[in-house]
């Protein structure tokens, strides 16, 4: 991606957090307007939109599909930033209600997002046993875009909306479900009036920035003594609508990308979505602050977020487009120093021929490398990483290292 998208993003991200905080751009940064819609921000003369999460704005637990009516729509080329919620603090299981949840652990009333105060305080129903935990955004709708089309998304900044965020632990989930939690059962009568009754386990975990002014989780042994671990914020959810107008769940990832939750598509990425809908109607929430590989216990470090994209449209048979066909058929990653493809499927075995194959398609169609070819090479110089393996849909990652192919003329026009 172009550096200078990313620092544009970095500007819009300070500026507009400037705007909202007053003379500092730290926390909480509260929304910034209440309904979708272009919105200034100081020293940017070029249009930006702003897409908040509200009542008419979010689906809590289900994405956007063909029959939802995009909350906004924007021309090709357009930079959108979008206030995210993380669902963790909000949900039944720790009382729906986010001041209270909060205020347990210390946090102030006026530190805690009104956004949230609202959603969890409005009629939205919410299942939490049958509905998808996650609170997404949108959707946005990229003017000209049809099926067959991709719709290339620079992630120019993700910025943390509060100091603190939450890791939790559910029982039936998570890489050791039926191990842990290792306390009691959930009781018949759980509910958010008895959150305690879950007995599921979420530990509040508060950020900070270290010496360097990089961002770190903090946490403490028994003895109280502190641990703390490197954070770089993601939108763990990044998608386009399937074409079905039936409820999509949140929690499996798919080829309409979804909760994907590649921790390596941060700010300075890129993903390439195929567009299954008029319009693509792209959507985002499950932003996190810090994931390892695997994301083994359910969740990541759950952290709302600011995030700025840039939406550009790329028709079918656009030579940007990472493929011989000129379309895709699931989603493509680009960081500055690799190229990501992504293998999903319910069994990691699967999952991870599903990433290798992709891995393949991608070499011979872009870089022009004989298959065979491309697999020996895959074998000797591409990392394959475990995404996670907590949503259902299990998820491999390669990361294929650019600068390997720095004397290879590709069809990609950066």
């Amino acid at each position: 991606m172009n550096n200078k998208h990313w620092t544009l993003g970095v500007l819009l991200a300070g500026a507009v957090a400037s705007a909202c905080a007053g003379t500092t751009p730290e926390f909480p940064l509260q929304p910034l307007a209440d309904k979708p819609g272009p919105i200034a921000v100081k020293g940017h003369r070029g249009k930006v939109f702003y897409v908040p999460s509200t009542r008419a704005t979010i689906k809590w637990g289900y994405l956007s599909n063909a029959a939802d009516v995009p909350v906004l729509t924007v021309p090709s080329g357009a930079t959108v930033i979008f206030d995210t919620l993380s669902h963790e603090g909000l949900l039944e299981d720790q009382g729906r209600n986010p001041l209270q949840y909060f205020a347990s652990k210390g946090i102030p009333a006026n530190q805690v997002l009104k956004d949230a105060i609202a959603i969890t305080q409005s009629d939205l129903p919410h299942d939490f046993a049958k509905d998808g935990p996650h609170i997404i955004t949108g959707p946005l709708a990229v003017d000209g875009a049809e099926p067959g089309d991709v719709l290339k998304v620079d992630i120019l900044s993700v910025v943390p909306r509060v100091a603190y965020g939450v890791i939790s632990n559910r029982h039936g989930k998570g890489a050791l479900a039926g191990e842990f939690p290792e306390g009691p059962k959930p009781e018949p009568d759980a509910s958010a009036q008895a959150p305690e009754k879950f007995h599921n386990v979420s530990v509040f975990t508060p950020i900070r920035r270290n010496r360097s002014g990089q961002w770190e989780g903090v946490m403490k042994n028994r003895q109280g003594e502190t641990i703390t671990f490197p954070a770089t914020p993601f939108m763990g959810v990044m998608g386009v609508a399937p074409a079905t107008d039936q409820p999509v769940h949140s929690v499996p990832p798919g080829a309409y990308g979804g909760n994907i939750d590649v921790k390596d598509l941060g700010a300075g990425t890129t993903i390439y979505l195929p567009v299954f809908v008029p319009g693509a109607n792209f959507y985002t929430g499950d932003p996190h602050m810090a994931q390892a590989n695997g994301e083994v216990a359910l969740t990541a470090l759950e952290h709302s977020m600011r995030a700025t994209f840039r939406f550009t449209l790329l028709k079918k048979g656009d030579r940007r487009i990472p493929s011989a066909s000129g379309t895709l058929e699931k989603p493509l990653g680009e960081t500055p120093h690799y190229w990501v493809a992504i293998g999903l499927n319910p069994d990691l075995d699967d999952a991870m021929k599903d990433a290798v194959r992709e891995a393949i398609r991608f070499l011979s169609e872009v870089m022009s490398m004989d298959r065979a070819i491309a697999y020996a090479y895959l074998s000797a110089a591409t990392d394959f990483n475990v995404s996670q393996v907590v949503d259902r849909t299990k998820g491999i990652h390669a990361l294929i290292r650019k600068s390997d192919f720095r004397r290879v003329k590709s069809s990609l026009k950066q």
